[in-house]
């Protein structure tokens, strides 16, 4: 079990292989659940509105802990997959139940959101993410009961 924050945590790092795009992350631990918001603002963008993306919930599989289940809530196919795949990423790595919006673009980068470009992100996101959920989480495995099981 996660102790909760009071305060969301909020910050903002470079969108990999992009002049002038910064993705806004903010984290929020709850005793029982973590959520986790991201958006991409580009420098001419600052004052304009983002359009909401892909919203997932996922959680721990008690009978397949390496196979976390995962639902949609909300669901814009450009946004989707990334959604889906890193809220299954902070599932097996927290065992805690995640939610995870995410509206990050990938038309700022490079080469316009190659898989490569995407993975690169998915990779900072989840370091960062992890990194300040690092001493808050429980390692994975380890159940309230102490025993490894429910």
């Amino acid at each position: 079990m996660a102790e909760i924050i009071d305060e969301p945590i909020q910050l903002s790092f470079p969108l990999p292989r992009s002049l002038d795009t910064r993705i806004h992350l903010r984290l929020t631990i709850k005793s029982k659940v973590i959520m986790l918001f991201l958006t991409t603002v580009a420098a001419d963008e600052e004052d304009q509105s983002v359009p909401m993306g892909s919203f997932v919930y996922a959680l721990p599989d008690k009978y397949n802990p390496s196979q976390p289940l995962s639902t949609t809530i909300f669901a814009v196919e450009a946004t989707l997959e990334f959604t889906t795949r890193l809220a299954k990423i902070l599932v097996k790595k927290t065992q805690m139940p995640v939610y995870v919006g995410n509206s990050i673009s990938f038309a700022n980068t490079g080469l316009g959101g190659t898989v490569e470009e995407e993975m690169e992100a998915l990779k900072r996101v989840v370091d960062i993410s992890l990194d300040k959920l690092q001493g808050v989480v429980k390692s994975p495995g380890v159940l309230p009961n102490g025993t490894g099981s429910s």
